[in-house]
């Protein structure tokens, strides 16, 4: 861990605060690990459900990357803003507040009638998840503050992503419908706050200072415009819709600077990015939610369009990819001392280049079998990514900072996966050669970005 100068980290300037309760770090890790999987649950349900819910909202093709970007959209705009209130103003409030706000509007996004309205639920869904996500690291890191405590918990709570991603699909392709399932997920996140709330104890690293609400402000806005481009894009980049959303997205974040430079208690530590830790875990992010969860999230509707296959039979299919990346997350733990994260990383982002290359064709021959190695390959690889990444992420940043680390980690990462949701969708729906061939375009591009990111995991080492 690099030696922070303590002029340039706020933390250093805290007050002395009262003595906290002692953490359960079993029931920390066993109900953060649990709202984590419910919110990655809501966020892939859509996944083998897309062509049903874009028949039922009447959506057409140009508008569905909105169905799966909403999400997205609302944890890049406030994941960071997330992370910077549960240090200063308590983990488990702010974990309670976005699990209960995530079982109420997804179980409002089962009762919507049109694509806006479905939309506008799933960016709600998304700013919730993003309060229960970022506080979910701190409240770990202050349950277990011993080195080998922390890497067994941020390795299942790692794995708890890929169980998330795993079973949402096959939840949404069970049920008789996708409300249903929605009515489901809404159920189990108002379980979990109910939990919380009985058996969590409270912690924070607070700074002083009022809240940057100038920050989060010009931060959120200049997300929103970005994310906003990045799926208009899909219509055409020299719009000018497109246009101004970019250049207002680049004002706002030149503002946010300038804000962040001049407050007392910022949301982030500008001085964070010139340390390369920071740099790869916020990189590795970016590219994992371009390469990989970009694919991902459209390659199941994919499926079922060029090879036929019902949602829950493409959910099964996925589960081949997802439950490897599950069990291989839940072993990286035994990697300790022998492999460090920034060289996982490097691994998992090779073995998803690997897989998805040896996917190339799979469609055009519309055969199903010849898809099942490179998802094998690409479910090792997606493991070791969701157990290095919550772990880069805490020890890229003092420890009293873990949840605004583990908020800069995912901001990049949904900013990456709405870029790549688009940029899937846009080369796979506009190929000459039809749905397969742009599918192996898309398998193409994604192989390229994660090989882009290994090097960058593994060039930008500590000096």
């Amino acid at each position: 861990m690099p030696k922070f100068n303590e002029r340039t980290l706020t933390e250093a300037k805290a007050p002395p605060t009262a003595p906290e309760a002692p953490a359960r770090p079993a029931a920390t890790l066993a109900l953060t690990s649990a709202a984590t999987a419910v919110a990655l649950m809501t966020y892939t349900a859509p996944m083998v459900t897309l062509p049903d819910v874009a028949a039922d909202l009447h959506t057409p093709l140009s508008a569905q990357a909105w169905l799966l970007n909403g999400t997205p959209l609302g944890l890049a705009a406030l994941l960071l803003v997330a992370g910077s209130l549960a240090d200063d103003y308590g983990r488990r409030r702010i974990f309670a507040a976005g699990t209960l706000a995530l079982g109420l509007t997804t179980a409002l996004g089962a009762l919507t009638s049109s694509t806006w309205l479905f939309t506008l639920a799933r960016i709600a869904q998304g700013a919730a998840s993003a309060a229960l996500l970022a506080s979910s690291l701190g409240l770990i890191v202050h349950a277990f503050p011993s080195p080998r405590g922390r890497l067994h918990a941020t390795g299942v709570w790692g794995a708890f992503v890929s169980g998330g991603i795993a079973v949402g699909p096959l939840l949404s392709g069970a049920m008789p419908s996708w409300r249903v399932s929605y009515g489901v997920l809404g159920a189990a996140a108002v379980l979990v706050t109910v939990l919380s709330a009985r058996l969590l104890t409270e912690s924070r690293a607070p700074r002083g200072g009022r809240p940057d609400l100038a920050g989060a402000v010009t931060f959120g806005l200049a997300l929103v415009a970005l994310v906003a481009a990045l799926t208009l894009g899909r219509d055409g980049w020299l719009r000018a819709p497109v246009g101004l959303l970019l250049l207002a997205s680049v004002v706002l974040l030149a503002v946010f600077a300038a804000v962040e430079r001049r407050s007392a208690t910022p949301m982030i530590d500008l001085e964070l990015l010139r340390h390369r830790r920071f740099l790869v875990s916020s990189s590795s992010g970016l590219f994992t939610g371009l390469a990989v969860i970009g694919l991902f999230s459209f390659l199941p509707a994919l499926l079922q369009q060029t090879l036929g296959l019902s949602a829950m039979d493409t959910a099964w299919l996925f589960l081949l990819w997802s439950g490897l990346s599950f069990a291989v997350a839940l072993q990286v733990r035994r990697l300790a001392g022998r492999v460090p994260p920034r060289w996982q990383l490097a691994i998992g982002f090779l073995l998803h280049a690997a897989g998805v290359l040896t996917m190339l064709g799979s469609l055009d021959a519309g055969s199903w079998v010849r898809l099942l190695p490179g998802l094998v390959i690409a479910g090792v690889g997606s493991g070791l990514l969701n157990a290095a990444l919550p772990l880069a992420a805490v020890e890229s940043v003092p420890a009293a900072r873990a949840a605004m680390g583990s908020g800069a980690q995912q901001t990049f990462r949904y900013i990456g996966s709405c870029a790549g949701v688009a940029l899937t969708i846009a080369i796979a729906t506009s190929s000459g050669g039809g749905l397969a061939h742009g599918a192996d375009i898309a398998m193409l591009v994604s192989a390229v970005l994660a090989l882009v990111a290994a090097a960058s995991a593994v060039g930008l080492r500590e000096r």
